[in-house]
């Protein structure tokens, strides 16, 4: 049953959101922060908002555990499948959250930062809405796999710096799907699963949008502060200790999300 939220701000009613442990009313819930976007509710944008207990809210599975010690299968099974596409639920799940705070926990910026997150979380909530009903066609639900918490911990690691949560989560490790998804849409299609390649397409499509609003606001942000971008990623990355980008890069969508040569060049021959 989907939750009823009080009537509050926008950035107030992400965070309710952000702490409602079921995933399908997070889903829900998020995408009818986008409606209420459009239809011109308050922002509250310089409201002082407080953490709520539970934050971020998550069900009781999956499980979590170290990246290292989730399991690798094979997608040429349909358990291996499964697990693949848990493993993708898994980071849309975290993603939904990661947009949520985004919008309520920074105050006072621009109103266009806001929209532009509130319309992340609710296309995010659509990536794991997808894949969780493919999920369930092939006899698995969200849960039922182990998972790892990477993206929260980088979010954690941030909460009081925006220049770093928007250098190193949707352009640094959120970028990182616009590399890996092609490499699994092939493994996906060689398993002969053409519904899943077919909602990858969605997602990277709209990844590439998410990861520019992140280079937007990060040269935004750097701009306001006299920061200069390259310079200070390379700072912030050393400073939060983010993991270090290997290739393959997929420099075509990176393009399009809007980094630079120099910054292309950097990854594919870090200092």
């Amino acid at each position: 049953m989907t939750t009823s939220l009080p009537a509050a701000s926008l950035r107030h009613r992400a965070l309710q959101v952000l702490c409602l442990r079921d995933p399908a009313d997070k889903a829900v819930q998020a995408r009818a922060l986008v409606v209420d976007a459009q239809a011109g509710l308050d922002i509250g944008r310089d409201e002082p908002l407080a953490p709520l207990p539970g934050l971020p809210g998550r069900p009781e599975r999956p499980v979590l555990v170290p990246p290292g010690e989730v399991p690798r299968r094979s997608p040429h099974t349909v358990k291996g499948r499964a697990a693949l596409l848990h493993a993708l639920a898994h980071i849309e799940f975290n993603a939904i959250n990661l947009a949520l705070d985004a919008v309520w926990r920074f105050p006072g910026l621009p109103e266009a930062y806001y929209r532009d997150w509130l319309r992340v979380a609710g296309e995010e909530a659509l990536h794991f809405s997808l894949l969780c009903d493919h999920l369930r066609g092939l006899g698995h639900d969200y849960g039922d796999f182990e998972a790892h918490d990477g993206l929260w911990a980088m979010a954690d690691k941030t909460r009081e710096d925006l220049v770093a949560r928007m250098a190193l989560v949707p352009r640094t490790l959120e970028a990182r799907g616009l590399d890996a998804t092609p490499l699994i849409q092939a493994k996906l299609a060689k398993a002969g699963d053409a519904r899943a390649v077919e909602i990858l397409d969605l997602i990277l499509r709209d990844e590439v949008g998410h990861v520019a609003i992140g280079n937007h606001w990060y040269r935004w942000l750097c701009e306001r502060q006299g920061l200069d971008p390259i310079a200070h990623y390379a700072t912030l990355t050393r400073r939060y200790e983010a993991p270090r980008l290997k290739p393959p890069f997929n420099h075509g969508a990176r393009r399009r999300a809007g980094f630079t040569q120099a910054e292309l060049d950097g990854l594919e021959h870090p200092l």
